[in-house]
């Protein structure tokens, strides 16, 4: 027996309805690329929007059609976002800091017929544009009276085409597992890999997003997304936002700590969400200049592990760095390090530990590791094995690739992420390390993850970087590279101290390790590499 429900497709244009019509005065404040701060409201947008969905099939986009945006993250993009999928085209979001060769085979492997490029951006297709589908077109994405100055053949300029239409439309209804975004994974190995996301998953994504537990979005917050709208679809949060009635506020491509501090203040930020270097970046600003913050009060960080140095300087302003986790075949969220009730009592390092850890999975998204043999792995918290995840967003295959499919997905639906990690018996995913990354010294994995958060703490340390190197006795050993913040220079064995106090088991002084020498089976003396228990001694490099 089935129940007696009523059948509406889950569709993104639905989102842009919802907002415009239920919240619809609520602001969507964005940087321009020119500089000028734009603001107008939800409802203001959808009616652009419309305009924006007659230009393009005006333009002849057909359902099925990708069309591409080299574009950051400001109102014309979020604009682009939902006028494409929603005449059932595909929204194709390109990262424009990948090489040449990646840019040229991801366009024509996507097959772009159209190509929507702020001006900062239109020297790359200069470059490129004789390598590109020979039917792509050139949309600048610029004001009316914005000059354009290029040697491209381009289709008028973004304002024009909007100022030619009408703002009369219907959105159109069709199936809900029709494709809406493509994202490609630039990858470290072949060709980059797309992501090709529906309206169904984008919706139940954009759900579970706004969860208590996950990045909780509500009509009383400001959220920016300093991340770019060309990663991920910007994690979500321009379908999250107008959705659930938060007003909107976009960066453009100013992400310096000036910059973000002045939009922050200016219109009352009370969340952010973006990389560890941005926020690292940001906390030094604060530092050098003495302000703080008085509406931020959340950090969502993500992309890469966060140092939990970092996590400690934020708390000492009042502000919560929230560790999440995920992949752009994910789209992209998978875990969240939120606290359960049963933490509260925990001592403030232990619940430093679990905050600093990937997080917990969201409702619908299943987690598990496996051995090199494919066994699957206990949740123990000590055993390290390959990451596997499935859900309703993950993807089952890549984009006109299936080769890569094969390798990637299982037949029951299982993605190989690559990444090492454990999981605890309360479902918090620790990363270790990239599979391929992994430093396995005489016979004992080495994390470069761990190793980067814990010189990271450093006073002296912007960025941290660890590699495996050649090693004679042990196959190879971790090399540490470091970079210096600003008229500092960080002393190597200060830095091997500050392993010692972070890494503990990593560093151990000259006494206590002959201590282990005099008590352990002598059987067993010598056979750790360096690194391991017996002593790290990474080598400190200044580029």
């Amino acid at each position: 027996m089935l129940g007696l429900m009523s059948e509406r497709p889950l569709l993104i244009s639905s989102i842009l309805t919802h907002a415009a019509n239920y919240h619809g005065d609520v602001e969507i404040v964005s940087r321009t690329v020119e500089g000028p701060v734009r603001r107008h409201t939800y409802r203001d947008a959808e009616r652009r929007i419309k305009q924006l969905a007659n230009a393009l099939l005006r333009l002849g986009i057909q359902p099925g059609d990708r069309v591409g945006t080299l574009a950051w993250s400001t109102f014309r993009h979020v604009e682009l976002y939902y006028a494409i999928s929603g005449i059932g085209a595909v929204c194709h979001t390109i990262n424009p800091r990948l090489f040449d060769d990646q840019l040229v085979y991801i366009i024509n492997h996507a097959g772009d017929r159209l190509l929507f490029v702020d001006a900062t951006f239109l020297p790359i297709v200069e470059r490129l544009v004789q390598r590109l589908p020979a039917d792509c077109r050139i949309v600048p994405l610029t004001g009316k009276d914005e000059p354009v100055e290029t040697g491209l053949a381009t289709l008028p300029c973004f304002e024009t085409l909007l100022a030619a239409e009408d703002a009369a439309f219907e959105w159109p209804e069709f199936d809900e597992r029709t494709a809406a975004a493509l994202c490609y994974s630039s990858g470290t190995t072949g060709h980059p890999k797309g992501a090709l996301y529906s309206h169904r998953s984008t919706i139940l994504h954009t759900f579970a997003l706004s969860l208590p537990d996950a990045i909780s979005i509500s009509a009383r917050d400001v959220v920016c997304p300093i991340v770019p709208l060309f990663h991920v679809c910007g994690w979500g949060i321009p379908f999250a936002a107008p959705m659930t009635g938060a007003k909107l506020v976009l960066p453009g491509p100013h992400a310096d700590g000036a910059s973000l501090y002045e939009l922050f203040e200016t219109e009352g930020v009370t969340l952010a969400l973006g990389v560890p270097t941005i926020w690292l970046g940001f906390d030094a600003y604060l530092c050098a200049t003495g302000r703080e913050c008085s509406t931020l009060r959340r950090i969502f960080s993500g992309g890469s592990a966060v140092p939990s140095s970092m996590i400690e300087a934020y708390a000492r302003r009042g502000i919560d760095v929230i560790h999440a986790w995920g992949m752009t075949e994910m789209s992209p969220l998978g875990t969240v390090a939120a606290l359960t009730a049963k933490h509260r009592a925990l001592d403030p390092q232990a619940r430093l530990m679990l905050k600093a850890k990937q997080g917990r999975p969201i409702f619908t998204v299943e987690m598990k590791l496996v051995d090199d043999a494919g066994q699957e792995l206990p949740h123990d918290g000590r055993s390290m094995g390959e990451l596997l995840v499935r859900g309703p967003w993950v993807i089952s295959g890549y984009f006109a690739d299936e080769a890569a499919s094969a390798v990637a997905v299982e037949p029951d639906g299982w993605l190989h992420t690559g990444d090492m990690a454990t999981i605890d018996p309360d479902g918090y995913l620790q990363i270790t390390d990239r599979k391929k990354d992994v430093i396995k010294s005489g016979g004992e994995w080495i994390s470069s993850i761990d190793l980067e958060n814990a010189a990271v703490a450093h006073e002296d340390v912007a960025e941290a970087a660890v590699i495996a190197i050649p090693d004679a006795r042990w196959g190879e050993r971790p090399l540490l590279i470091v970079t210096p913040l600003p008229g500092r220079r960080p002393e190597r064995e200060a830095l091997l101290e500050l392993l010692a106090r972070q890494c503990g088991s990593l560093h151990r002084s000259d006494a206590a390790h002959r201590h282990r020498q005099d008590h352990e089976d002598p059987a067993a003396r010598d056979v750790r590499p360096p690194g391991a228990a017996t002593g790290l001694k990474p080598d400190c490099d200044r580029p």
